[in-house]
């Protein structure tokens, strides 16, 4: 049975929310064991619905094991220290002041393990601000992306956190880069959001320098890309959404071919297109409203445009390419059933525990103790005291919703 390519290394987490717990999914995924230290009270995902864990937490927590411990006490550090002597890599998203607080910094881990692997992602690389803490939307409108997505006019945050789940991707990287080279001087990686939010935005940037050289004045719109027009979304028929991506004279000519509209030689080029925006605009939105998706859908194919429905997400994982084998795996957690999408690279990933479901809070910390060489009594001392914790299985993950009361009726 293939157990993936990173078989047999141990990963330390200290994590929350999604940049570090996003990065050593994606290490579990690929075969390593992952052990997430929490702290008593657990990480901030596990009480963001309901009282109990969010999205976040079921998507990218899948499979590691919970040590609950306690790194403000003495007893916790040791343990701690024993952890990272066994392990391979370690992983945290800690803010710098918490790091050295708790004694989790790159120099307490190598006292620990000289050969460990230490990644470090912070809100920033070195500079003024690198003692500052960021997170995925203070990325966002620190590095261009906010200001052009708006709402109402107001500057807002993008749904997904993009730059959290990049800097999980960078975060990644640099480890396995890190195991590859041997190099001790590799061992130490600081990752910046920030730093990484720029690095996604060099298309952008560069677009907005390069307009700005060539029309001799300050501008703010990177690429003329998304004022393209028949590139956007358009209602069809039966009120369902439509993706139409244009780019080209040959992609306008082909739409036009499918959908039966008279070639105009007004039109026949980019250049004239915009000029007409408004015209094409029309053109595109009152083809589109006259056909009904499935019968669109089968013209653009066979056409070879590029369109895809917009879909709600409770309907993305039904797409007939989701429900292909190797793209999802099934779970319990607590009462409930989910499906959790895969690490895309079939080849490399495990196949041994990709059902298993996210852990429960300090759902291993005695098998962990145990593993560190502790005795039973020892063990039952750190959960007594608190420096460790177990799981309650008393505790309910998720408060339902409380059904409205009927109404009282009366007959006078």
């Amino acid at each position: 049975m293939q157990n993936g390519v990173l078989a047999g290394k141990t990963v330390i987490e200290l994590g929350s929310m999604i940049a570090a717990p996003f990065a050593t999914h994606i290490l579990q995924q690929l075969g390593a064991e992952v052990i997430k230290i929490e702290p008593p009270g657990g990480e901030t995902t596990r009480k963001l619905v309901r009282g109990g864990p969010s999205g976040s937490y079921l998507a990218f927590n899948r499979g590691k094991k919970s040590l609950c411990l306690d790194l403000q006490s003495d007893s916790g550090r040791e343990v701690f220290q024993k952890l990272v002597a066994r392990a391979d890599i370690v992983v945290q998203n800690l803010s710098p002041s918490a790091a050295r607080k708790l004694g989790t910094t790159y120099e307490d881990c190598k006292a620990a393990n000289p050969d460990i692997v230490f990644c470090h992602i912070k809100g920033y690389g070195p500079g003024p601000m690198e003692e500052e803490v960021a997170s995925n939307p203070i990325a966002e409108a620190a590095t261009g992306v906010m200001f052009s997505n708006r709402v109402d006019g107001r500057p807002s945050r993008l749904g997904p956190s993009y730059h959290d789940q990049f800097a999980g991707c960078y975060a990644v990287i640099s480890v396995l880069s890190a195991l590859l080279s041997g190099d001790p001087a590799k061992r130490n990686i600081e990752l910046g959001l920030y730093e990484t939010g720029l690095h996604i935005a060099a298309r952008d940037l560069l677009g907005v320098q390069l307009k700005s050289q060539l029309l001799g004045r300050p501008e703010q719109e990177p690429s003329a890309e998304f004022s393209i027009p028949g590139y956007g979304a358009y209602e069809t028929a039966d009120s369902r959404w439509i993706y139409l991506v244009m780019l080209t004279d040959d992609h306008w000519r082909r739409f036009c071919t499918a959908l039966g509209i008279a070639e105009d030689p007004g039109l026949a080029t980019l250049r004239q297109r915009r000029r007409a925006r408004p015209q094409v605009e029309d053109i595109v939105a009152s083809a589109v409203s006259a056909i009904r998706y499935d019968d669109l859908a089968g013209r653009l194919t066979t056409a070879r445009v590029g369109f895809n429905e917009v879909l709600s997400m409770d309907r993305v994982l039904d797409a007939p390419q989701a429900r292909e084998p190797g793209k999802c795996s099934d779970f319990e957690f607590g009462d409930y059933t989910f499906e959790g999408p895969d690490f895309p690279l079939p080849a490399q990933v495990r196949q041994d525990g990709l059902r298993d479901a996210p852990p429960l809070l300090g759902e291993h910390s005695a098998e962990v103790l145990r593993g560190l060489g502790y005795a039973p009594d020892e063990v039952r001392e750190f959960l007594a005291s608190g420096t460790a914790r177990a799981p309650d299985a008393t505790q309910t993950l998720w408060a339902k919703p409380e059904r409205p009361k009927a109404a009282a009726h009366s007959d006078g």
